[in-house]
């Protein structure tokens, strides 16, 4: 696969006439020196043009990953990302080793790990608004983290093989899961560890919920895995270690509607009269945390 060729390709949905100017609303930007804190809320201070950075920021809604603060603007996004990573931060070490973020959005996980100081950050996430925003927080951070256009299919052939891979909420959306943790797998270097974060079903089985048409009304979820079936898929995978972190049920506080996005959110998703039903009454949303290792001589 010839990755230059892809990238030169992929380029061009920057000048899809939805992209466009929101490209423009970026490079019209007055670029000053901010100071950055990569804390819970990625925060930049600076004397900005306040207006210029809302109208900017609302242009790109919806923002899905956050939050972020610029100035006096502050992106409530639908997710607090800061909760799930908050959680996971215990769990890794990036300090000089080269990682990838499958999925990344707009990065707003990447932005944080920034403090461990690793080697090398590298987000892939095909979705030219989600690049679009994170070039507008890159503006002022002025990260060297590359951002590809590119999926976890690209990832084997990437021209480098990574320490670290983060996969945060990608598998359910596959509907082949274990190609997908195969592809995973392919992209680590020698000894190289996965932190995967997918759905779950409870149960003590070796099996998956396969739904209809929609789970929690997202179309794109094929299997939610009890924990036995996902162990099962990442050793077929060629994993040699299948370690659970955690586990969690998501909560309002953690996916809910702000003026930051468009349309509903998890209060939508859910059943009215029994929350720890999905709309179409299935077990609602939990999450459980791995680490998976590759051990190949």
């Amino acid at each position: 696969m010839n990755l230059e060729t892809l990238r030169k390709d992929r380029q061009k949905w920057m000048t899809w006439k939805n992209i466009a100017p929101l490209r423009k609303a970026i490079e019209d930007l007055e670029v000053v020196d901010a100071s950055v804190s990569l804390e819970d809320v990625v925060t930049l201070d600076g004397r900005f043009d306040e207006a210029q950075i809302f109208a900017a920021a609302k242009l790109l809604m919806p923002w899905r990953k956050g939050p972020f603060k610029i100035g006096e603007t502050f992106i409530d996004s639908e997710w607090q990302s800061n909760i799930k990573y908050n959680l996971l931060r215990p769990y890794f070490d990036l300090k000089d080793k080269r990682v990838a973020d499958i999925g990344c959005n707009n990065g707003y996980y990447m932005f944080r790990m920034l403090e461990e100081k690793p080697k090398a950050l590298v987000g892939f996430d095909p979705s030219p608004l989600y690049k679009t925003q994170f070039d507008f927080i890159n503006t002022f951070v002025k990260s060297e983290i590359v951002y590809e256009l590119l999926g976890v299919e690209h990832l084997e052939f990437y021209e480098e093989k990574f320490d670290t891979i983060f996969c945060l909420g990608v598998l359910y959306h596959r509907s082949d899961p274990v190609a997908m943790l195969k592809q995973l797998y392919k992209g680590l270097d020698t000894k190289g560890e996965v932190i995967l974060d997918t759905f779950y079903i409870e149960g003590e089985g070796e099996m998956a919920l396969c739904p209809e048409s929609s789970y929690s009304k997202i179309p794109n979820i094929y299997f939610v895995p009890t924990i036995k079936a996902l162990k099962n898929w990442c050793l077929r995978a060629g994993f040699t270690s299948f370690e659970v972190l955690q586990t969690s049920v998501t909560q309002k506080n953690e996916q809910r509607k702000t003026e930051w996005i468009e349309g509903q959110s998890l209060e939508d998703f859910l059943d009215p009269q029994d929350n720890t039903k999905t709309v179409e009454g299935y077990p609602a949303p939990a999450r459980v945390y791995v680490r998976l290792i590759k051990d190949k001589k």
